[in-house]
C-alpha cells in the first residue's frame, strides 16, 4: 500500500470540525490557507465547512486556490463533521464551489488514503481525537515507509507540546528510533503566546515544508505493489 503518488504542490491539512476556544486556533488556520493559496498548491482536507476545516478551506479559497475534500459516506449523509462555522464560511464555499471538489468514500481509512495519495506533503493544526489519529498515522506511515512526505504541525499555543514530549519519552525509553524524532517538524511560533493570534503560520509553515530533506526518513520497510518499488 505504498501512496508516494501525488498530484504535485497539492498539501493535506488535518484539523478540527469545531473552533476551539481561543482565537489564535483559528487565525492560525486563515494564515495556513491563506499561505497555501498564495503558494499556488491545493489544498486537500476533510471536506467539512465547520470549525477549524471551513476555516482554513474558505481561506484557501478567498486566495483564489483550490480546494478538494474527502468524506467518509457515513459522515456525508449524515450532514456533515462539527456543529459551527466561523463567520462568513459557508458564503465563502458557496460562491466558491467552481473550485471546490468533494468525493465521497467508503470509510475514515479510505479518506486517509486518498487525501495522501493526492499530496506532497501534510499540516496537522489543533484537534481532537480525529486530527490526533490522522496526524499519527502518517507519522506511522513514514517509519514503515508507504511515503517520505514532510509533517508539519503548526504548535499553536504550544498545542502539540505533548505529542513532542511523548514521541521523546517514547525514545527514550527505546519505543521509538531516536533518528526518527525527525519525521515531525514542529513549528513553534513566538514564544509569547500573546503573539499567536498575529503570527504568520502560513509563511512558517511553508517554509518547514520547503525545508524537508526526505532522506532524513529512514524507514523500516521498502514497499512494493505488483513489482514494482516506490
Amino acid at each position: 500500500m505504498a501512496i508516494e503518488k501525488t498530484i504535485p504542490k497539492a498539501v493535506a491539512v488535518y484539523c478540527a470540525s469545531t473552533l476551539g476556544k481561543k482565537p489564535a486556533y483559528r487565525s492560525a488556520a486563515a494564515s495556513l490557507g491563506s499561505a497555501i493559496a498564495r503558494a499556488k498548491r491545493g489544498l486537500v482536507y476533510g471536506g467539512g465547512i465547520k470549525g477549524i476545516m471551513g476555516v482554513v478551506a474558505s481561506a484557501v479559497l478567498e486566495g483564489g486556490g483550490s480546494v478538494t475534500g474527502i468524506v467518509p459516506f457515513a459522515i456525508a449523509i449524515a450532514g456533515g463533521e462539527g456543529k459551527v462555522c466561523a463567520p462568513g464560511v459557508e458564503e465563502v464555499l458557496r460562491q466558491s464551489s467552481g473550485r471546490v471538489e468533494m468525493i465521497v468514500v467508503n470509510s475514515m481509512a479510505d479518506r486517509k488514503t486518498e487525501m495522501a495519495k493526492r499530496v506532497d506533503g501534510f499540516f496537522g493544526l489543533p484537534g481532537g481525537f480525529g486530527t490526533l489519529d490522522e496526524i499519527l498515522e502518517v507519522i506511522t506511515w513514514t517509519q514503515i515507509g508507504f511515503h517520505s512526505k514532510p509533517i508539519i504541525l503548526l504548535n499553536v499555543l504550544s498545542y502539540f507540546e505533548p505529542l513532542r514530549q511523548l514521541i521523546r519519552q517514547g525514545i527514550e525509553e527505546g519505543f521509538i528510533p531516536a533518528d526518527n524524532e525527525s519525521f515531525v517538524i514542529f513549528v513553534n511560533g513566538p514564544d509569547a503566546h500573546s503573539e499567536h493570534e498575529n503570527f504568520d503560520w502560513g509563511t512558517a509553515g511553508l517554509a518547514a515544508l520547503a525545508s524537508w530533506d526526505s532522506a532524513a526518513a529512514k524507514p523500516l520497510y521498502v514497499w512494493k505493489e505488483m513489482g514494482v518499488g516506490n
